[in-house]
């Protein structure tokens, strides 16, 4: 068959997750897609990876709708589409949304694919060659998931036993199996056939809508009520289990409607620390480091400036943020779920917020980044790419100082205008109406400070707002 002949391809990108197992780099509203471990965000990564096959769309949490814009926005993506769920509740009602985000608008005949937003793919070719596979096989009305070929007896992945062994072709699926202990993990690898569950499912949307009316009756019902302009959504969500896709459908069908690619391309889920420094052990060092009578330790850090000293260190991962050290021994990596554990139970809400925010956030404008946040002020660092504007807003309790420090633009306070280049001073009085927008081609930073009897990022009335935020 020919590809102009085949149903048109529609990539998926499920961004979601809490953002623990990368703690402090990855947190709750900057899980680890986002985070630049390596040349780019594993996002960024994986939105370039499939536009290969035309315009994405994103399937995201409401929550992650600013970082999702602003990254877009940074990578100059003109175009792609986004759903955003009101709540999580796991890959099958996920996936149930967008089937009927896709019968609503009639395209239940097309080829889905559906990619994890937090995965790092280095043989892209491979990957390529193996989803172009499996799309023939669901073309011909096969469910289809991609098959790690495993590189280890691995206890930490879900495995899918396979017919057949052989990679870049299509095998009908025979059972998945849960994480195993390392006796089965060692079965599994001799055999050959068992690969590592990836969770990249291949199908033709109304394949796969047939097989939710058959085993996932109640789910699929509660998604049919969805709404054309998905005005209820927040109620159908509020009304579904949180299932995984796996546990609702995959593990139910047969070998006949089921089938596998296995791949070799280079895969990890980045699922840890441990993996992370294996994955740069051979790459370029992040940070300056002065090791005596140390071995076989890794050190992340962003700081490019910053000496790292080890003395008398072995087999020791150092993750150096702003806010937050992390210093654990080469094998342990499990454990740092329970350090955020941990920061989220503590009774001082400054150490509790740890394990959430950083000290920056991303905006689809461009990102701010704290520098102090006392009693009586707090100062920040803000960027707002070239084109974009903050919306027009006020705050009941701070007046602001804004001191340009990069760029061109010009500031709307009130029913003035005032353009700003580098060394300009603007006073927001408490209640002023006002907004920053760069009209250059490069950056605008300014610095800002805060002053008055609360800081928090919810005392913001918004006017206007090009984003559609409330």
């Amino acid at each position: 068959m020919k590809i102009s002949d085949q149903c048109s391809f529609l990539s998926v990108i499920l961004s979601g997750g809490s953002g623990t197992r990368l703690w402090p780099v990855s947190r709750s509203q900057f899980p680890k897609q986002f985070c630049e471990i390596f040349e780019a965000s594993l996002q960024e990564l994986t939105l370039k990876r499939v536009s290969h096959w035309g315009q994405p769309l994103i399937l995201t949490s409401q929550s992650l709708q600013s970082l999702t814009m602003s990254q877009a926005n940074k990578m100059g993506l003109e175009k792609y589409d986004a759903l955003y769920e009101p709540a999580a509740k796991n890959t099958a009602p996920a996936v149930a949304f967008l089937l009927r985000y896709l019968e609503i608008q009639n395209r239940t005949q097309e080829i889905v694919g559906v990619f994890p937003a937090d995965q790092l793919i280095q043989d892209e070719s491979n990957f390529k060659k193996a989803v172009e596979t499996a799309r023939q096989a669901a073309q011909a009305g096969q469910i289809v998931t991609l098959g790690i070929q495993p590189t280890e007896p691995n206890t930490g992945f879900g495995y899918i036993q396979a017919q057949q062994k052989n990679l870049l072709s299509v095998s009908p699926v025979e059972k998945f199996h849960e994480k195993p202990n390392r006796e089965t993990a060692e079965r599994f690898l001799a055999q050959g056939n068992f690969f590592w569950n990836a969770g990249i499912f291949i199908f033709k949307a109304a394949d796969l809508i047939a097989h939710f009316s058959r085993l996932q009756p109640e789910i699929w019902k509660l998604a049919k009520q969805i709404k054309p302009d998905l005005s209820n959504l927040s109620e159908i969500y509020a009304r579904f289990p949180s299932i995984s896709l796996d546990y609702a459908i995959m593990e139910k069908l047969s070998a006949k409607e089921l089938s596998c690619v296995p791949v070799e391309m280079g895969w990890s889920d980045v699922g840890s620390w441990d993996s992370v420094a294996q994955l740069l052990a051979n790459k370029k060092d992040l940070s300056k480091i002065v090791a005596v009578e140390s071995e076989n330790s890794f050190v992340f850090s962003k700081k490019k400036d910053k000496v790292y000293s080890l003395i008398g260190a072995k087999d020791l991962i150092v993750v150096d943020t702003d806010d937050a050290l992390l210093v654990l021994k080469k094998g342990e990596s499990q454990k740092v779920k329970h350090v955020v554990d941990q920061l989220i139970a503590h009774k001082e809400p400054q150490t509790s917020k740890l394990a959430v925010q950083h000290t920056f956030e991303e905006r689809p404008w461009g990102k701010f980044e704290i520098l102090r946040d006392e009693n009586s002020f707090k100062s920040k660092v803000i960027e707002v790419h070239p084109g974009q504007q903050l919306s027009l807003q006020s705050h009941a309790k701070r007046e602001e100082h804004w001191v340009v420090t990069a760029g061109s633009g010009e500031v709307v306070l009130g029913d003035q205008v005032l353009p700003v280049k580098y060394g300009t001073y603007i006073h927001i009085p408490l209640g002023a109406k006002h907004r920053m927008r760069n009209t250059g081609l490069k950056t605008l930073q300014f610095v800002e400070i805060q002053m008055g009897t609360y800081f928090g990022e919810d005392d913001i009335v918004r006017y206007h707002d090009d984003y559609k935020r409330s």
